[in-house]
């Protein structure tokens, strides 16, 4: 049992999760009643940099549902939203420091950390989700996810922030000829600077919770983001034009401090487990169910939207192709294969 604790605990994807459920004490509820005493008075703070309305938001919410419910009540989430706890860094530095005890940030911010998890922010990987559950849930994100204990940090597995577009208050991005000239708000990643850069934009790294006011005062001209996020951080009201680039899928990943991991009894470390598991699954469907509303209504709000071809797209990765080969050796030419070679096999069913 131990075994098969720190493999579910390290987040792998399993099918049947309330088959184990059910194997392991019964339903959610009798489980939660019969080993009672492994279970204690806990708050849990959550943080994350979106708001609650976005699906990021209500996955943390069902968290909150299914974890209180599992533990009878007496494991409480406290939730905060709209980066009140500081930006997807800090909350990960808190964790580490046990001073938070959950966030769920993209996966970038962690590349200083890990390297390898730059493998997640090459650009135009992934066609589908499809293709970004069969790397993300399978062994190559497993093998990701074993590396996050040395650094004071559990992952539960991923949730969905998604394929990210283009934003900008100049014009339509239909070519990589477009990007010229264009400022353009990334994260703060080696992969998106050096991409953008290749492409003739001007990067400029910041804080997410920074980026409207630096688009409303003309400090950048654009950003890129999923389309849920453009929707709920009103970047229509300061961006005229959305070019649908899908340069890169971006996964979101559950963590935990392992300080507070490490003081959970393994009745509370599964528990844990499924509920950010369950609330995973929840989240990634709603994201898509998201990403369709919000393109009707940043249409409906006035942006120009343009939808960039297969053929340009591949032209833009062709462009960029050199800063995938130079950060591919950095990040581990064997781990990016297996990851190739597992989005080809998807797309060969």
């Amino acid at each position: 049992m131990k075994i098969w604790l720190k493999r579910f605990a390290a987040g792998v994807i399993l099918p049947g999760v309330l088959l184990l459920s059910a194997c392991s004490g019964g339903t959610q509820n009798e489980s939660a009643a019969t080993s009672a005493d492994g279970i204690q008075e806990r708050t849990i703070k959550a943080g994350i940099g979106n708001s609650e309305s976005h699906p990021q938001g209500q996955g943390m919410v069902k968290f909150k549902e299914l974890l209180e419910e599992k533990s009878g009540g007496k494991m409480k989430v406290q939730n905060f939203f709209d980066a009140t706890l500081g930006d997807d860094l800090k909350m990960t530095e808190a964790l580490q420091g046990g001073l938070q005890e959950v966030t769920v940030p993209s996966t970038s911010p962690l590349v200083g950390m890990i390297k390898e998890f730059g493998i997640y922010d090459f650009p135009f990987v992934f066609n589908t989700e499809k293709e970004a559950y069969s790397v993300l849930d399978g062994a190559v994100g497993q093998k990701l996810l074993d590396k996050l204990p040395e650094h004071d940090l559990v992952g539960l597995g991923y949730w969905e922030n998604g394929f990210r577009n283009l934003t900008n208050s100049k014009h339509p991005v239909n070519t990589a000829e477009d990007f010229k000239g264009l400022k353009i708000r990334t994260m703060q990643n080696e992969v998106h600077l050096e991409a953008f850069s290749k492409l003739g934009a001007n990067p400029s790294p910041m804080a997410f919770s920074e980026v409207f006011t630096a688009l409303e005062s003309g400090t950048v001209d654009g950003q890129e983001n999923p389309l849920a996020t453009i929707k709920t951080q009103k970047y229509s009201e300061v961006q005229d034009y959305l070019s649908l680039t899908k340069h890169v899928y971006t996964p979101f990943v559950f963590l935990v401090s392992k300080k507070f991991w490490d003081s959970l009894s393994e009745e509370e470390q599964k528990i844990m487990s499924e509920a950010a598991q369950e609330a995973g699954e929840y989240q990634r469907a709603l994201n898509q169910e998201e990403n369709e509303k919000a393109l009707k209504i940043l249409e409906e709000e006035g942006m120009k939207i343009n939808e960039v071809s297969p053929e340009e797209a591949e032209k833009m990765k062709e462009v960029i192709q050199p800063v995938t080969d130079e950060f591919a050796k950095k990040f581990g030419s064997d781990l990016v294969e297996e990851m190739m070679s597992e989005v080809e096999k998807v797309r060969g069913n």
